[in-house]
């Protein structure tokens, strides 16, 4: 079993193409690319922590099968734009809006925003987060595990942590490594 990190995904919302300028022609593309890319690395015993932002705009019903067809014991760490059908959704192994883990001996604290402090920085722990969109500036042991700052498919924490010393983030066609950080503004969602 691996234990995998994602963020980010906002499957069925439209505005993610335009605001982040994922290289998709259109939502449909765009919602199947991710299904495939996790399915590609996730195998049905291993484990993925999102951290927040699943999906917005969909109805319940296309929630719970965009959930059903990823694999994986799934857990959410609740987002901003997480609505009611995605923290209803039948599949999520757990539902918080905080989590601490251990995964190969390093201490995890998992929230979908990015910490100054947190529980166990001075110890070695390390924050995992999304929402940011890859445009934060990096800290020491803080990583922004989402889709726009690490590619469409969940990581696992190794690649997480040599993430950095392999010259940055990726992009979400999972084509290769670029770091758009400081050409888009700020997220306003």
């Amino acid at each position: 079993m691996t234990t995998y990190f994602t963020s980010d995904t906002h499957f069925g919302d439209p505005r993610i193409l335009r605001i982040d300028r994922r290289p998709f022609p259109d939502l449909p593309t765009h919602d199947q690319a991710l299904i495939e890319a996790w399915n590609a690395v996730v195998g049905p015993d291993d484990e993925v922590w999102h951290l927040g932002d699943f999906a917005l705009g969909p109805p319940p019903e296309r929630v719970a099968e965009l959930l059903a067809s990823l694999r994986g014991r799934k857990h959410l760490i609740v987002g901003n734009n997480d609505g009611p059908a995605t923290l209803a959704a039948p599949g999520w192994a757990s539902v918080a809006h905080y989590a601490e883990i251990t995964v190969d001996e390093r201490r995890l604290v998992l929230c979908h925003y990015a910490f100054r402090t947190w529980n166990g920085l001075g110890r070695g722990a390390i924050n995992l987060h999304g929402h940011s969109h890859g445009r934060l500036k990096p800290i020491p042991r803080q990583y922004d595990v989402g889709v726009d700052a690490l590619g469409v498919q969940p990581v696992a924490l190794e690649r997480i942590l040599t993430s950095r010393r392999r010259g940055g983030g990726g992009d979400p066609s999972g084509k290769g490594s670029v770091n758009h950080a400081e050409e888009r503004p700020e997220p306003s969602a």
